[in-house]
């Protein structure tokens, strides 16, 4: 259906209704003359000016014959026939109901000019109304995709769908658990400058025992969390004990000890440990040392260290194993380092990630899924990030690289001989 529009200078709802006979229907004293009287706002044609007749107006603008029942008078018996013939209209319906175009033209004053969008359109000359209407309605098209894309780009992915059915993924409370594990990790820190309090050791003697113990720790092939443990314990322990640097070997097998009770299936024996330290303790001197290392922790061996939160992280990152293995490298190459203390071990845990898969794409990604998980974002990241990869870098120099020899090997996927990520050093200005 043509959709017609009229430009009129009067109002058009004076049309209907005023012929006394038949109300509602125009008389054609209205449509040529006025209102009778001259009353309203319909003038008295001025003297000597003859209107054109409708039929004429149909002719030249449309080109139809006119509707002749359009401008004459009907009984209330035709007005019946034709409601017969046609459905009826509600109340609410606007007079511009389904007719024909003959129709529509007779039902317009005889001044009007009608303008028929269509035919603009198809001649290039688009009235300037219309044209706004069209940019308004494709720039509200354009917001709403605009908003969709973000929607879709600040989706976060339930990373624990797939295990609802798995009885060991606690799926009911892994969310209240790690809430709870995040509070908890202040319990298990220690003050980055604990050393100060210290008279016969250093932080450099630190670092050398921790390395020696990793490659310690490599040889009895014990589990990940024994490592974290053992390092966590050593830090505790000499934060509140002061020791002599010739028993500070003994305090790092005694830590060993108390974390492989605590974590391993099958623990290593006293005689082991004192083997490998070079027969330089006794059995009595380890377990006196054990007696005194859990009297001063106070038996509280349950801390979460960066070993908790590097598997819940690693998950919402969905990691591949050659992104495990590089976030497991840079995060021990953090174990030695005693400044990296100041962070907490679920920053560790999520720096590490976040620098093993900047190193490997190239570039800075962080998702909103491991944002989300992590409850950190790329910004609290980059300074430990930073320095991350400055300790990749360094790896392989110096007197200190356990950690760089055992990540060189093919069991843990040559992490080491990964180039690092020399952008994440640049400081921004």
């Amino acid at each position: 259906m043509d959709y017609l529009l009229w430009v009129h200078g009067t109002d058009c709802r004076n049309m209907a209704g005023s012929d006394e006979n038949n109300p509602g229907v125009i008389g054609p004293q209205n449509l040529q003359g006025g209102l009778r009287g001259g009353v309203g706002k319909f003038p008295t044609a001025a003297a000597g000016h003859n209107r054109r007749a409708l039929s004429n107006i149909n002719r030249n603008i449309i080109g139809a014959p006119p509707y002749p029942c359009a401008v004459n008078k009907r009984g209330l018996a035709e007005n019946a026939a034709i409601c017969d013939k046609n459905p009826p209209i509600p109340a609410h319906r606007p007079i511009t109901r389904s007719v024909t175009n003959e129709t529509k033209s007779s039902l317009l004053p005889e001044d009007s000019t009608i303008i028929d969008v269509e035919d603009h359109k198809a001649a290039g000359d688009v009235p300037m109304f219309v044209q706004h209407t069209e940019a308004m309605l494709e720039e509200i098209y354009r917001m709403e995709e605009v908003e969709m894309e973000d929607v879709v780009e600040e989706a976060v992915v339930d990373i624990d769908s797939c295990d609802k059915k798995d009885p060991l993924a606690v799926v009911e409370y892994i969310d209240d658990l790690y809430e709870f594990y995040k509070k908890a990790e202040a319990s298990g820190c220690v003050s980055p400058s604990y050393m100060l309090q210290q008279f016969d050791i250093n932080e450099r003697m630190r670092g050398i025992l921790i390395d020696w113990l990793i490659e310690v720790h490599y040889k009895f092939e014990l589990m990940e969390e024994t490592l974290y443990l053992t390092i966590n314990l050593i830090d505790r322990f000499l934060a509140v004990q002061p020791m002599v640097r010739k028993k500070l070997q003994l305090v790092g097998v005694t830590a060993m000890l108390l974390a492989c009770k605590y974590e391993e299936v099958s623990v290593p024996v006293v005689e082991d440990l004192i083997l490998i330290s070079d027969k330089a303790y006794s059995r009595k001197e380890v377990l006196e040392m054990e007696k005194l290392m859990i009297n001063t922790l106070l038996f509280n061996l349950s801390v979460p260290t960066p070993y908790v939160f590097m598997r819940r992280f690693l998950k919402a990152t969905q990691a591949d194993k050659k992104l495990e293995l590089l976030s497991f490298f840079m995060i021990e190459l953090c174990l030695v380092e005693y400044e990296m203390l100041k962070f907490p071990p679920s920053l560790l845990a999520a720096a590490a990630i976040y620098t093993a898969h900047c190193t490997l794409s190239g570039s800075r990604q962080w998702s909103k899924t491991s944002e989300w998980y992590s409850n950190y974002s790329e910004e609290q990241l980059l300074e430990c990030s930073r320095m991350m990869a400055t300790f990749h870098q360094n790896a392989a120099t110096g007197k200190l690289t356990g950690v760089h020899r055992k990540y060189c090997t093919s069991k843990f996927g040559y992490a080491a001989k990964t180039r690092p990520a020399s952008f994440l050093m640049e400081v921004p200005e």
